[in-house]
């Protein structure tokens, strides 16, 4: 059966020798520099997007780089994103939403956008899918092997680890390198386990996911409009809109934009030139080497992984007092690292 991650890393925990758990503990970062390179995941550049947006007020350039989600998640707007992204869709839209402890939102700014004035619209490429409110969660499957004592997992698809307890949200785990709650667990019948195992896994609005725009239902949206989230978690939006991505580098860029004063934080016809434009965004396959940066994340079905959630939930390092006992899943956000750094 699956062990929860803070229960694996209490149990390495107490395996250490006595004198080793009198030392200071270490902090999470710490944690994660010992993790063996086996264990950090490369991420494909076909599942990166490189957006440039306009130069800085002094000049400095400002890139930020999308990882998109796997399999089995938001497949059929990722699919879209990559094509309005080769078919330079993107060149020339820019932000047109910046709402305080929120959303940051780009996309064609004469698209369902409140504040915008007389803008004309772009028209978007063919061939581009339509998904339904089906589509923002995803299926996943545990087939066990039954011996009459305990049953054990032989096969997980997506793999996934949980951590302990739940939230207002439900069960909560880690499922190929993304934060996930599980709106349907384990199968019963009688107080016998259904084998295998179905249930549906929903990707979370943790800081710096990235999201689909979309009007009122039943448009799911196409993923020409985008947002990321700048602020507390607003996790009343899972299974709502569709998660299709993150943030790994230049979060920055976009979290230290002017607030938008107009309806949701659209920057109203005065505030036009508050607008930041974006210069292009690119599949990163699609780039030279040279222009194609590379990035891993740190693998969530590890040891590692385990012992820096535990630690995230339980700060022993010197500054801290008390432990907290627990943590929101999106203050245990999954280490991500250009390859560069491990060089």
């Amino acid at each position: 059966m699956t062990r929860p991650l803070l229960a694996i890393a209490a149990s390495l925990a107490l395996a250490l020798p006595a004198a080793a758990q009198d030392e200071p503990a270490p902090s999470p970062g710490e944690i994660v520099s010992t993790a063996a390179p086996e264990e950090w995941i490369a991420i494909p550049t076909e599942d990166m997007l490189v957006m440039k947006l306009a130069p800085g007020a002094d000049g400095s350039e400002r890139v930020v780089v999308i990882q998109l989600m796997p399999a089995p998640f938001s497949q059929g707007w990722v699919e879209n994103i990559r094509t309005l992204a080769r078919a330079e869709w993107y060149d020339g839209i820019s932000v047109n939403r910046v709402q305080d402890n929120y959303v940051v939102q780009w996309g064609d700014p004469g698209h369902d956008n409140p504040e915008s004035g007389e803008v004309e619209t772009k028209p978007l490429p063919e061939g581009l899918r339509v998904m339904g409110e089906e589509d923002y969660i995803a299926d996943y499957e545990v087939i066990y092997r039954m011996p009459r004592s305990r049953p054990t997992e032989i096969e997980m698809n997506p793999p996934y680890v949980k951590l302990e307890g739940t939230d207002a949200y439900g069960e909560r785990a880690f499922a190929t390198g993304w934060p996930v709650a599980i709106i349907e667990g384990r199968k019963m019948r009688g107080n016998r386990l259904v084998n295998p195992q179905r249930g549906q896994l929903v990707p979370i609005h943790c800081y710096g996911m990235v999201g689909v725009g979309r009007s009122y239902s039943p448009d799911t949206g196409s993923g020409a409009e985008l947002y990321t989230v700048i602020g507390h978690a607003p996790r009343h939006l899972d299974r709502n809109i569709a998660l299709v991505g993150r943030i790994i580098s230049g979060m920055e860029h976009l979290s230290s934009l002017p607030r938008g004063s107009g309806a949701l934080g659209f920057y109203t016809e005065e505030e036009a030139d508050k607008r930041t434009p974006i210069l292009s965004v690119r599949v990163a396959s699609d780039l030279s080497e040279t222009d194609r940066q590379q990035f891993e994340y740190l693998s969530t079905e590890g040891e590692t992984f385990a012992r820096y959630a535990e630690a995230r939930a339980n700060r022993r390092d010197p500054f801290f007092i008390h432990p907290a006992g627990g943590a929101d899943i999106c203050n245990i956000p999954v280490p991500i690292r250009p390859v560069a750094e491990a060089e």
